[in-house]
């Protein structure tokens, strides 16, 4: 087992692991409960966003979304992420301190879509708005372009309603294709000539956008 692998066990470890085992059955099921709060918020988002791509695709002539992918946030990233922040590894400071948790990815043909999406999304009365960063208008310095949401959803439950925060990245095809291949050389260790992919990969972004956008006035002269 390698440093890192023995570090993620001790992590989970801390994290769900008690005292005796009924202190880590406590604890196991409160992280299940949360988690499946955190799944339950992501059908909702999810469903408001497959409910207005029907209805622009039925008063237009295309569809503003391309696919929508969703994904939670591992128990590892989750402490790991905590640890980064010098907060307990606890199932109350996942909840009060990460807005993350819960991730939708929403694809889109062309950059002005994603700002429509966006702004119909943050309309609906039942959702409020946490936190906006836009990478698209201000991209980071490697290059990275997206938009992302941090948006609060009440999801009804059996017994209780509970607002839940969910993380919503909207992009285009060719920002998604250029996060990927990031992600892949980021996390990739030993990586032959590290330096110079890095730089490339950031031309790679400027060409992209700049082609995001000939892509998005061709459009508009069609139309």
């Amino acid at each position: 087992m390698t440093k890192e692998e023995n570090n993620q066990k001790e992590l989970v470890k801390e994290f769900l692991g008690g005292e005796n085992e009924e202190e880590t059955v406590e604890r196991l099921m409160s992280f299940n409960t949360l988690m499946m709060r955190y799944r339950s918020a992501i059908r909702e988002v999810t469903t408001k966003l497959q409910v207005l791509d029907d209805e622009l695709s039925l008063y237009g002539d295309r569809n503003p979304i391309e696919s929508i992918q969703s994904r939670i946030k591992k128990p590892v990233s989750i402490a790991e992420k905590l640890g980064r922040m010098g907060l307990p590894v606890t199932v109350e400071a996942i909840e009060k301190n990460l807005n993350d948790v819960a991730g939708i990815r929403v694809i889109c043909p062309f950059i002005d879509d994603i700002y429509k999406v966006a702004n119909m999304l943050t309309c609906q009365d039942d959702i409020t708005v946490v936190a906006v960063k836009d990478y698209i208008k201000n991209p980071k310095p490697n290059g990275y372009r997206s938009y992302h949401m941090i948006v609060e959803i009440p999801v009804f439950f059996s017994d209780c309603k509970k607002p839940m925060r969910v993380e919503v990245q909207i992009r285009t095809v060719a920002m998604d294709f250029w996060a990927s291949l990031e992600h892949q050389i980021k996390y990739k260790k030993n990586v032959p000539e590290h330096d110079t992919l890095i730089q490339e990969l950031k031309e790679c972004a400027e060409t992209i956008a700049a082609t995001d956008e000939k892509m998005q006035n061709l459009r508009r002269r069609i139309e």
